[in-house]
C-alpha cells in the first residue's frame, strides 16, 4: 500500500479528498493535517509515508514552505501539490522544489485518481532499479502527465469506457478483448470496441500474440505499462 498524508487547511476539503485517495487501490490514508506544524509532526512521527498531498494556502506557513523544510529535514516524500494556488510563480517554484505533480482546486475525483494512478505506475517503473534506456527515461519523467479523459464520441458511455479502463490499469499484463469481457461482464464486441477507442486516443496500446497459426491475437495494455 502507498501510505498518504492529506494536507489541508479545510478540515472539510481533507475528510474529502481522503475519502478520494481510499477509493483508489493501494493507497491508504496515513494520516490528516491542517497545519504545516501539524504536517512536520506527523511527517516525524508516522511510521511510514511515501506521498503527501500538500495544499499551499496553510494558516501557519504556506506549502512550498513545507517542501523545503522536508527537504532540509532530510525527508524525500514524494509531493503532489492540491491547492487552489494557480498563479505561474507558485506553479514554478513547486516544480524547481520537487513536487511531482500540480493539481488545481477545484477538481473532481477523477482528476485526483488520474494523479494517484500516475504515482502508482512511477512507482512500480522505478521499483525495477537497474539501468535505464531512454526509452524507460521517458516514461519515467513523462508518468505524471496525465491528461483527462478524452470526451467520448457519441454513443459511447462514460461508465462503460471505466470498466474497460480499470480492467487495463488493474491488469498484470496485456488483455484480449474475450478478457477484458469476462472481467467487466461486458460482451466481446462492446470491450473491443471501447479499447479501440481508447487505443486511438492514446490511453491503451495494442500489441500481438502470435499462435501456431491464423491471425495474432489483438491484446491491449494501458499506455503507461508499455
Amino acid at each position: 500500500m502507498i501510505e498518504v498524508l492529506v494536507v489541508d487547511d479545510d478540515t472539510r476539503v481533507a475528510r474529502v479528498n481522503a475519502a478520494y485517495v481510499t477509493k483508489v487501490p493501494g493507497f491508504r490514508v496515513a494520516g490528516e493535517a491542517h497545519s504545516a506544524t501539524e504536517a512536520m509532526r506527523l511527517m516525524e512521527t508516522l511510521p511510514r509515508l511515501d506521498l503527501v498531498l500538500l495544499d499551499h494556502y496553510l494558516p501557519d506557513k504556506t506549502g512550498l514552505t513545507v517542501v523545503r523544510e522536508m527537504r532540509r529535514r532530510g525527508h524525500q516524500t514524494d509531493v503532489i501539490m492540491v491547492t487552489a494556488a494557480r498563479d505561474v510563480s507558485t506553479v514554478q517554484a513547486a516544480m524547481r522544489q520537487g513536487a511531482l505533480q500540480y493539481l488545481v482546486k477545484p477538481f473532481a475525483f477523477a482528476g485526483l485518481r488520474a494523479k494517484l494512478e500516475a504515482y502508482a505506475d512511477l512507482r512500480r517503473t522505478l521499483d525495477g532499479g537497474g539501468e535505464a534506456e531512454q526509452a524507460q527515461v521517458d516514461r519515467i519523467f513523462g508518468a505524471l502527465s496525465t491528461t483527462a479523459e478524452p470526451d467520448l464520441p457519441k454513443g459511447h458511455s462514460p461508465t462503460t469506457a471505466e470498466l474497460v479502463r480499470r480492467a487495463l490499469v488493474n491488469a498484470e499484463g496485456p488483455l484480449s478483448a474475450l478478457e477484458i469481457a469476462e472481467e467487466t461482464g461486458l460482451s466481446r464486441q462492446t470491450a473491443q470496441r471501447y479499447l479501440k477507442l481508447l487505443e486511438r486516443t492514446g490511453r491503451a496500446r495494442l500489441t500481438l500474440r502470435y499462435g501456431d497459426a491464423g491471425r495474432p491475437e489483438h491484446r491491449y495494455v494501458w499506455a503507461t505499462r508499455v
